[in-house]
């Protein structure tokens, strides 16, 4: 029996994730963006110790459709590195595409340069890809682009849901068509792999519904766990879960999560990739943790206490807050709010190493609730949304990202 293929499976680094940074006028790169690039130096480490026989990068390079030249250059020189311990497939996520279809990808350029040992994998196809522990067959299945699938289908009358409906079902039409023809040209004992970039039913979400770009197509999980394939490398959505872990003979169908924490939406997630020794019928894979930058949220009741500032310093002395981004709210009455000095807090902050304060909120405990104003009819969609996040208490960084979305939406841009 051949010896297992080592591969190595990531998704979603987003560079150009700047969230709770600053730029380093030496590099010109954001301390959050080199967050990002860190955890993929740390991810080569461990591939290049592990003797790593297979790249799978299952989508999304970079955080918008048209990366400036300092973030492609950090992501390439990653990318070089990884090719040269091993054949690296590069997946096309919908991050990774123009919204012109016409236009080039983010991570075509790779494939004009005829770069050594790397593939491009921006249509549904299979590859034997030659190892130095044995072929494998690979196949793709990069973001279903509405306009691409749609091309040839008479749209005319059709309702969104019955689009979706035709989506699904040409989505599945070319998952089992990779199927079959991997079927037809593996030898007995050749591995096989697919990497796709979509949602999957039943999968659960992170936060990247905040950074998502367009309407999803949600894939059936049936068309995926198929014996056929001896493991699914999944990219898009960023909390790393295997889909399924409760069905006995299928492969593992596995997202291997982004590399980093976005935002505070995904505070308690863990990060890293997948790790996976690939051989036809007994795949063993496990997921591999890394030092992702610690998002903090505090939240410090001190509306019976005649103290609140040395209540707040007391309770951050308590917790390890050095190299964390922290979010702290703090709950007040009227009374304590006129008490509280917020100076010192953000000094004790500061002295305690916190990489960034993301947020310093007093929540007030006021007997009647915050009114929209005098005559919340005459206030716009767009403000009267605005208000609805201010009452929510939204992080500020996703209230903008939130609201330039909706003012593209509401106001056709």
């Amino acid at each position: 029996m051949r010896e297992p293929v080592r591969v190595l499976h990531f998704a979603d680094v987003h560079i150009g994730m700047a969230n709770f940074g600053k730029t380093d006028p030496e590099t010109g790169v954001s301390s959050r963006v080199s967050d990002f690039l860190a955890r993929m130096d740390d991810m080569i480490d461990f591939a290049r110790d592990g003797d790593v026989d297979l790249v799978i990068f299952a989508g999304d390079a970079f955080r918008s459709r048209s990366p400036n030249q300092t973030y492609q250059r950090e992501f390439a020189a990653r990318i070089q590195t990884l090719s040269q311990l091993a054949p690296t497939v590069l997946l096309v996520g919908n991050h990774d595409l123009p919204a012109n279809a016409a236009k080039a990808s983010t991570i075509d350029i790779y494939d004009t340069l005829d770069v050594p040992n790397v593939w491009v994998a921006r249509d549904y196809a299979l590859r034997r890809i030659a190892t130095k522990r044995g072929d494998v067959l690979v196949g793709s299945a990069p973001y279903p682009l509405r306009t691409r699938l749609l091309a040839d289908v008479p749209t005319r009358g059709l309702t969104i849901a019955e689009q979706d409906a035709e989506l699904q079902r040409l989505v599945h039409e070319r998952l089992e068509a990779l199927a079959k023809q991997a079927d037809a040209l593996a030898e007995a004992d050749t591995a096989r792999l697919l990497c796709g970039h979509f949602s999957v039913s039943g999968a659960l979400w992170g936060s990247e519904r905040s950074v998502m770009l367009g309407r999803d197509v949600v894939v059936d999980l049936d068309s995926l766990a198929d014996s056929r394939w001896d493991y699914v490398a999944l990219g898009h959505i960023h909390r790393h879960q295997n889909l399924t872990g409760d069905r006995a003979n299928m492969p593992p169908v596995v997202y291997s999560g982004s590399l980093e924490r976005v935002d505070f939406g995904e505070e308690k997630d863990v990060k890293g990739f997948c790790w996976a020794e690939l051989a036809r019928g007994a795949t063993t894979w496990r997921f591999v943790e890394v030092a992702a930058r610690k998002l903090l949220t505090l939240t410090i009741d001190c509306r019976e206490i005649d103290n609140p500032t040395g209540a707040v310093l007391a309770g951050l002395k308590k917790r390890e807050l050095k190299g964390a981004v922290v979010r702290l709210v703090i709950q007040l009455t009227p009374e304590s709010e006129t008490r509280l000095n917020d100076k010192l807090i953000i000094d004790e902050l500061h002295k305690a190493g916190v990489f960034h304060i993301a947020g310093l909120r007093m929540e007030v405990d006021r007997r009647a609730r915050t009114r929209l104003g005098a005559s919340p009819e005459g206030l716009t969609p767009l403000e009267l949304l605005d208000k609805y996040f201010e009452a929510r208490a939204v992080d500020e960084s996703r209230r903008e990202e939130l609201m330039a979305l909706a003012r593209g939406v509401i106001e056709g841009e």
